[in-house]
């Protein structure tokens, strides 16, 4: 304890001496930096000065600059000031470049620093050099390191956005790079400002290749601008138009019918060709592409061909110009053979088949028209189609010729000989002959006996016996049957058939065997509201009433059910049978109940006579005789009473 004393103690004492020795040493040391002070303060006073120590002001360099003025101090302070430039961040400023480095340009603003832009930045300018001037933009005016932060990129972006409003506020126009092709149209490259250009507005004419475009410099108009997305659309279209427009206008006041010209096939559709004349659109129709007859322009003309065509007709106001190039070559009808006239036979190609006909192209622009009626003998006018096909090469007949209106009607059925002539010799009347069926409506049938000899069954001479609603109940078409001519009118080619005809009239017999309340057996073959079809024998049908379907339990007849039938009506000239079943079943009630009534009748008149008798021999008959005669007649009224029950 006592030797931990004593080592405090002494280091105590250390410590004191320790502290003495650093306040001396502070106090030599100021006192070498006074007398050094003094010593230079008075060697300055003997250097700078030539005055007495006594004339000097040392406080004057608080008070102002020297010996300057009021107004001289103010003037040195504007002076001052001006050698800087006050820039806020986000300006466009003016730089001077002082050096270049492999990273960076130094430039001068005039600011109280110079600030650095990315050497990256000016790779659009390889021969930039220290002296240049360049536009710049401010970002900051101090970063951490205290540095002057500049980019020559954003200046450049915020010029190109002010050009480029300035460009579609004014209209005017502004060049671009072509950059790259992209998904509808191009990328442009105007000033550092990347904007769309459509496919739809690079030219006036359909572009088919878009890549041709890229690298290249041109001139375009702003059409609009999306501030909130940056976008821009361009188009240097419209400069084309706006050239063509002045062209269109010079063109036109230059143009007159008849003028030929050479133009380009600019567009193609199925109506017609557009041809670029040279600034001016005119359109060339389909009908005057060929004198001929053709599908599609394609078929003449093609892209990029160059022809010469004749000016038609043209309207000043619209611009629009119709041409023609069939016109530069003479009519085909005013080259047409002199020698073919009505009766002459000729050849050519089907080229159109209407609901009426077909029209038949002798040379190219020359046409006739073969009508339906004029195919082919047969009075029953089918479809032309069912005769020719377009691009069927054909030989007709000429019927009509007309060359001022250029008009011709043709007939192929005249290569031909006419088989309605001497129609009597091969088809008279009585004769059975073969037919095919053609065609069928509601009232008969068209057959052909050959071809060209058409003739009509009616309806009612298909069958005797079978009521037909429609002829497809009894044949079809393209089937053979068996006819006989009725009637024949050679002069206007009719011809009646029939073919019930082919046996003898059935209903001679069958009005013997149908005679009225005869019973026959039928079976129900169809069922309808008024009442039922029912097949009798010998293929005859009955028509059974609704009233008179009904059978005895009070049912009705059903379809396929056979029962007996009565006849109550038969008409030989409509061919009518009219029958009932319910008059069987009510004719035999009725003959039970008058059977019944003369037996009833019979029994009555026996009783009476009865009773007679006994009247006649009451006075003969004792008391004994009267019961006996009570009794007897309540016996015959039990008998009596009991047959009515029984009834």
């Amino acid at each position: 304890m006592a030797k931990k004393q004593e080592a405090e103690k002494e280091l105590a004492a250390k410590k004191a001496e320790l502290h003495d020795t650093e306040d001396t040493l502070v106090k030599e040391k100021e006192d070498i930096e006074s007398e050094a002070d003094s010593k230079f303060i008075d060697e300055i006073k003997s250097t700078t000065w030539n005055t007495p120590e006594d004339d000097f002001d040392w406080e004057r360099d608080e008070k102002g600059f020297g010996n300057y003025s009021d107004e001289e101090r103010a003037k040195l302070e504007n002076l001052y000031a001006g050698t800087f430039n006050s820039v806020n961040k986000g300006e466009i400023v003016q730089g001077t470049v002082v050096s270049i480095n492999n990273k960076d340009v130094v430039l001068n603003i005039g600011f109280k620093s110079d600030g650095l832009v990315s050497l990256s930045e000016f790779r659009d300018t390889p021969d930039l050099k220290v002296g240049d001037t360049v536009d710049v933009f401010v970002e900051s005016q101090e970063d951490a390191n205290g540095q002057l932060v500049l980019s020559r990129k954003r200046a450049k972006t915020q010029r190109s956005w002010e050009e480029i409003n300035e460009a579609l506020e004014n209209d005017t126009i502004i060049d671009g790079f072509v950059k790259s092709r992209t998904k509808g149209g191009l990328i442009v490259d105007i000033k550092g400002v990347e904007a769309f250009l459509p496919g739809s507005q690079i030219d006036i004419k359909p572009i088919r290749d878009y890549d041709i475009y890229v690298g290249k410099t041109m001139e375009f108009k702003v059409v609009k601008i999306n501030h909130e997305f940056k976008n821009v659309v361009v188009s240097h279209k419209v400069l084309i138009e706006d050239d063509l427009e002045n062209q269109k206008t010079e063109i036109v006041s230059k143009l007159e019918k008849g003028q030929v010209l050479e133009g380009t096939v600019k567009n193609i559709t199925d109506f017609g060709v557009f041809i670029d004349l040279g600034g001016v659109d005119g359109l060339l129709h389909i009908t005057d592409i060929s004198w001929g007859r053709i599908e599609h322009p394609r078929e003449v003309l093609q892209l990029d061909q160059t022809v010469n065509v004749v000016v038609l007709d043209f309207d000043d106001e619209k611009k629009r110009i119709a041409l023609g190039l069939k016109q530069l070559t003479e009519h085909p009808w005013e080259s047409l053979d002199s020698s073919l006239e009505i009766g002459s036979k000729v050849k050519g190609k089907i080229v159109t088949v209407a609901d009426y006909g077909a029209f038949l192209e002798i040379t190219p622009g020359v046409e006739g028209l073969i009508h339906v009626s004029e195919m082919s003998w047969s009075q029953n006018l089918r479809s032309p189609q069912e005769f020719l096909k377009v691009g069927d090469e054909v030989e007709a007949q000429i019927l009509t010729l007309d060359r001022d209106e250029r008009k011709m009607s043709l007939g192929i059925k005249q290569l031909t000989p006419d088989p309605w002539k001497n129609i009597a010799d091969r088809y008279p009347i009585g004769s059975r002959q073969k037919a095919v069926v053609k065609n069928m409506t509601n009232f008969g049938v068209f057959v052909e006996l050959e071809e060209g000899i058409d003739g009509l069954i009616h309806i009612s001479d298909l069958s005797w016996s079978k009521k037909i609603n429609h002829p497809n109940e009894f044949t079809k078409v393209g089937e053979e049957l068996e006819v006989v001519v009725l009637e024949l009118d050679e002069e206007n080619r009719k011809l009646s058939l029939g073919h019930k005809q082919l046996e003898e009239n059935p209903w001679d017999t069958f009005e013997t065997i149908f005679t009225l309340d005869s019973i026959h057996q039928g079976t129900v073959i169809k069922v309808g509201e008024k009442g039922n079809i029912v097949a009798l024998p010998y293929g005859v049908e009955g028509f059974c009433p609704a009233k008179h379907s009904v059978k005895e339990d009070g049912s009705v007849l059903k379809l396929d059910e056979t029962a007996d039938f009565k006849i109550i009506e038969f008409n030989k000239e409509n061919k009518r049978v009219v029958i009932s079943h319910s008059r069987i079943w009510e004719d035999q009630r009725a003959e039970a109940r008058m059977e019944d009534f003369n037996n009833r009748k019979k029994e009555a008149k026996a009783a009476s006579s009865a009773v007679k008798k006994v009247k006649e021999s009451v006075e003969k008959s004792t008391l004994g005789d009267l019961d006996v005669l009570a009794q007897l007649k309540e016996q015959l009224e039990d008998e009596e009473s009991a047959k009515r029950a029984k009834k």
